[in-house]
């Protein structure tokens, strides 16, 4: 029989440890020390007391609980003395029939790791979805995290415990995130549809209009349609549009969404979280033949990330009357314009179609995103929620320093014009100008030198610039310091620079009332409230040009990496966030 939370509250603090037995590997104390907290009002008020515990253990006990847990196919399991947990777990995963060679090699994985580490490395073999990793995704961690610096891993081994202690717990309490799941399963599935050049390689990469990105739109119409829509469209920009209408026709919408384009090799979580997670709840709704007071609209906007072109936002703010009617006759790499690339998705490409989309303010309450942090806050703090406070304004730049291409060897050093040289010195200056700011950033992230050659004193040099501050006036100043020193650098170089502005976003700061919504909704689930800002932009940021806009943050797991494969989340934090949705939704 299921353990529940009214048992655990109510027992004994002897009789309650034994309740958690097993919980953390060999180490009572944890249970001990969370039970303090009791009573737990959420099995998520739980899971974090216990984490909590730990995190307030000091590294002396941390390592004894490290070192409390088996290696993996290692001789506890060989010899046949594991937990019950533990046994369960690795079998699960595989490791108790595992190939010869696969033997060989995590036995090898496990003694380097050891001569580095003084620790067994832990895994929650059972994965972000709790089903399971393969055989080969296990030695891939293995292989990848045995390169970590030794305080970053101790951490990584600390947060796997807490992951490993979550499954467990939903074990003991006969807990099933089942619509986390839901949402993690349709991740997985969208996550099938990738460009061409990066889906041979096992690489995600949705580009604005491609084939993959169509394919990627038809899943969500599809799904929205299985989920109960009572309508779902796709618009003149490419946006798939479902709304569920509410009992009053005449009272205004809740609108909802996020993007699910990616960048180039990127994360399936990225954008697509917030499209999933609210089309979960009309799932639910419908299922109950509900309806709420207010109707729901779920954009899934088409373009968010500006990789095929510079028209970051493309498809939220179509929905603010942004769009540049410029954007029609840019090209692409391959020279296709958009306006070419819209009509062979059957789109009409005409600003007429495109300027319809527009929406009226008076018609919604607000616009609210859910969207994984792409941030290590949440993870280092062992919290499965955030509330934004505000999202962070930037700017971004294509530029090129143009100086003089000579030869390599007969050149001498104090005569040279060399532009990537110039570009070199300006991204060291933009670290450590944004690093003065404290909470500015700015990163230099492409780089090349054009027809370069190893024996060519580089003549071009292209590169981009992204600055990001909370407040519009910080930014600014540092895009002013950035580009006079630019001008500086080419000068003493005898360099001449171009750059060009492809985005300015606005810092948008959440709205009180609804910031708060999402503060009750978070209460709701019984998870603690934390609240944070938002480094990178997002949708929200241009619905908050025409409405009230709030986020939620959802963590992210491998120390909240983003833009990155590694990218990822667990079912049970996409579960939560699922119910701070339908919390807020039932309290409109």
């Amino acid at each position: 029989m299921a353990l529940t939370l009214a048992q655990l509250n109510s027992a004994p603090e002897p009789e309650a440890v034994r309740l958690l037995e097993g919980i953390y590997e060999h180490s009572p104390w944890v249970a001990q020390a969370a039970l303090a907290q009791r009573p737990f009002a959420s099995l998520a008020a739980l899971k974090h007391a216990m984490a909590r515990a730990v995190a307030e253990a000091g590294e002396e006990r941390q390592l004894a609980l490290l070192r409390a847990h088996p290696e993996l196919a290692g001789k506890a399991m060989v010899s046949q003395t594991l937990t019950a947990e533990s046994t369960g777990e690795q079998s699960r995963a595989g490791l108790t029939h595992c190939t010869p060679q696969e033997f060989e090699r995590l036995q090898q994985l496990n003694a380097a790791y050891d001569a580095r580490f003084g620790f067994p490395f832990i895994l929650a073999v059972r994965g972000p979805r709790g089903s399971g990793l393969t055989r080969t995704q296990i030695i891939e961690a293995f292989e990848r995290r045995l390169h970590n610096p030794p305080a970053y891993e101790r951490a990584e081994c600390l947060r796997n415990v807490h992951r490993i202690a979550e499954i467990r717990l939903n074990d003991r309490f006969g807990v099933e995130p089942a619509r986390g799941r839901q949402v993690w399963d349709w991740l997985d599935q969208l996550a099938a549809f990738s460009d061409p050049g990066f889906a041979e390689r096992g690489q995600l990469t949705v580009t604005y209009l491609t084939e993959a990105h169509r394919q990627a739109a038809a899943f969500i119409e599809r799904e929205m349609r299985a989920c109960g829509f009572d309508e779902v469209t796709h618009d003149a920009v490419g946006n798939v549009v479902g709304v569920y209408h509410g009992s009053d026709p005449h009272a205004p919408r809740l609108l909802t969404g996020s993007h699910y384009d990616t960048v180039r090799n990127g994360g399936r979580y990225d954008g697509r979280l917030g499209i999933f997670v609210p089309m979960a709840c009309v799932r639910e709704l419908a299922g109950q033949g509900r309806r709420l007071a207010h109707g729901l609209e779920v954009v899934a906007f088409a373009e968010e990330e500006g990789q095929r072109y510079k028209a970051t936002f493309l498809g939220s703010g179509a929905l603010v009357g942004q769009f540049d009617p410029a954007w029609l006759d840019q090209t692409d790499a391959q020279g296709i314009t958009m306006r070419q690339a819209m009509q062979s998705a059957g789109l009409p490409a005409t600003l007429d179609a495109i300027h319809a989309l527009r929406r009226e303010p008076a018609r919604y309450l607000a616009f609210v995103e859910v969207h994984i942090e792409q941030g290590p806050v949440l993870n280092e703090l062992d919290l499965p929620l955030g509330v934004v406070t505000s999202i962070n304004g930037s700017v971004r730049l294509a530029c090129a320093v143009q100086g003089m291409a000579s030869h390599a060897g007969t050149t001498p050093m104090d005569r040279r014009q060399d532009a990537a040289c110039a570009v070199a010195e300006l991204a060291l200056f933009v670290e450590r100008r944004a690093a003065r700011d404290g909470d500015s950033v700015g990163t230099v992230g492409m780089l090349q030198v054009p027809a370069g050659s190893v024996n060519v004193v580089p003549g071009r040099c292209e590169f981009s610039l992204d600055l990001r501050a909370p407040s519009d006036a910080q930014r600014d100043a540092l895009l002013a310091d950035v580009l006079a020193e630019l001008d500086v650098i080419c000068q003493r170089r005898g360099t001449r620079a171009r750059h060009e502005l492809t985005l300015r976003a606005s810092a948008a700061p959440s709205h009180p009332d609804w910031q708060r919504r999402w503060e009750d909704a978070v209460r709701g689930v019984g998870a603690p409230v934390f609240r944070l800002p938002s480094g990178a932009g997002h949708d929200a940021m241009k619905l908050h040009e025409a409405m009230p806009q709030a986020m939620l943050f959802v963590r992210g797991e491998n120390a909240g990496i983003s833009h990155n494969p590694l990218e990822s989340t667990t079912c049970d934090d996409i579960d939560l966030a699922v119910r701070a949705f339908a919390h807020l939704l039932d309290h409109l």
